[in-house]
């Protein structure tokens, strides 16, 4: 389908992250948009103030007229996380709409513009998400899809007046095979998604394919260490063709030297913290230089970047309680967020509550996963998070919590992990996964501020 045809849109699965984002374009663009998603949250209920129509049943009669009979106009976008059983996608698939992934609509919109697509098992989202921060606060512009929210921006979605697109390139399911990027960015390849790919060989043969996409001309750029044989590498505070150097931590904040065959730009300051996250911000520069930009703006925008939510977010950040919140679901996520931790706070007790994501991941990465977390000083464990899966026999907490050596450490419920923390009081606290952990977040912030 060409982009020009599209005059209404519908998201079966409207409230994800990748999603929503691709609402918002739409809308943008002068589309009618509307969409399904099972439960109302902050995201939905933005996009409704945004103008965009959200039905949360799952029922024929949540369909305004034009979406009963085909159109050539129409474009359905859905989510794999979506049920097969959806009463909304069998209907669009059996009257014929044009169905079409996320993923899929990312190359409609990409293709023909100038693509930036960062890849990676993690540091994605932050990698795609400091470089459209780059562009935009230079003033060279950029459309970025990002998966979270920048929160320079209070948003998942960035306009721009230019023919520049920034994607955060997702491996799930393959989906990052529908981009032809100009510039591409691989920021890891660590074991994940197995229960699609079966093992890590099949992994890494899916980004061997997403390199070769790129387009003629194209830039890759590729963290030192990787199993690829082609692409710039980069890395913080190794022997790479871009790199950073110089790491320390001055006033809370994490300054550095970026260095690569043309370029040295000394003393960038960046309130990210984490050698991974200069290990991001570095390639993010990388990129922008390679657009032409000028070294003092990146410097500049590089220092006034922000984040992205749940992405080592402070919650709480006074003398008495720090309180930081974070995506971490996967081992390595957990060990660079850890570690950040422990080098700004190294003299205060760490206490963690996490939530496992997926029965398959658990499962998968179990002895990872007891041997990182067993590296705090205090762990609450809440119950796995199904997401799109079924329950896997003998696969808990539990089963997880007997491989952890951690004197203190349990499995807890979401009321008990309030009433422990209200009666600990804990001076250092972070919140972990990628499930509905975040729904934590406020009460345990109203718990720590209002003592």
């Amino acid at each position: 389908m060409e982009l020009e045809l599209i005059k209404r849109v519908y998201f079966v699965g409207v409230g994800g992250i990748g999603m929503s984002a691709l609402a918002r374009y739409f809308k943008k663009r002068g589309c009618q948009v509307s969409g399904y998603d099972k439960t109302r949250t902050v995201l939905t209920s933005a996009l409704e103030v945004e103008g965009i129509l959200i039905t949360y049943n799952d029922a024929m009669d949540a369909l305004s007229e034009e979406y009963l009979v085909k159109s050539e106009e129409t474009l359905v976008v859905y989510t794999p996380a979506i049920p097969k059983d959806s009463i909304l996608l069998n209907h669009f698939r059996e009257q014929g709409f044009d169905l079409q992934k996320r993923s899929q609509v990312l190359g409609i919109i990409s293709k023909g513009q100038f693509c930036i697509a960062v890849a990676g098992t993690h540091g994605k989202t932050t990698t795609s998400t400091i470089i459209a921060h780059i562009l935009t606060d230079s003033g060279y512009g950029c459309t970025a899809f990002l998966g979270g929210i920048a929160t320079n921006y209070g948003s998942n979605f960035l306009i721009g007046d230019n023919d520049v697109v920034v994607v955060e390139a997702d491996e799930y399911d393959r989906s990052f095979l529908t981009l032809h990027p100009d510039i591409a960015v691989i920021t890891s390849m660590d074991a994940d998604h197995l229960d699609i790919y079966g093992d890590a060989a099949q992994l890494h043969e899916s980004f061997y394919l997403f390199a070769g996409q790129l387009k003629e001309g194209g830039t890759l750029f590729v963290k030192q260490g990787l199993p690829m044989t082609a692409g710039i590498t980069y890395s913080a505070g190794m022997n790479s063709m871009v790199q950073s150097g110089n790491i320390r931590v001055e006033n809370g904040d994490f300054v550095f030297d970026y260095t690569d065959a043309g370029v040295t730009i000394p003393d960038i300051q960046s309130m990210l913290p984490g050698k991974h996250n200069v290990e991001n911000t570095t390639v993010a520069i990388a990129a922008a230089l390679r657009l032409g930009i000028s070294p003092e703006k990146v410097k500049a925008a590089v220092a006034s970047f922000r984040g992205v939510k749940r992405r080592f977010e402070y919650i709480v950040r006074e003398d008495k309680h720090i309180y930081i919140d974070d995506y971490a679901h996967h081992p390595e996520e957990l060990r660079a967020c850890f570690h950040a931790v422990r080098q700004l706070y190294p003299e205060k007790k760490l206490t963690v509550i996490f939530q496992p994501h997926l029965f398959s991941r658990t499962r998968d990465f179990a002895e990872e996963f007891a041997k990182v977390l067993g590296t705090v000083d205090e762990l609450l464990l809440l119950d796995i998070y199904p997401a799109r899966e079924l329950p896997m026999e003998g696969i808990t907490s539990a089963w997880l919590l007997e491989q952890i050596t951690l004197p203190a450490c349990a499995v807890y419920k979401k009321d008990e992990v309030l009433g422990y923390v209200e009666e600990n009081q804990p001076g250092l606290l972070l919140t972990v996964g990628a499930g509905d952990i975040d729904t934590l977040i406020q009460p345990l912030k109203n718990i720590l501020t209002n003592v």
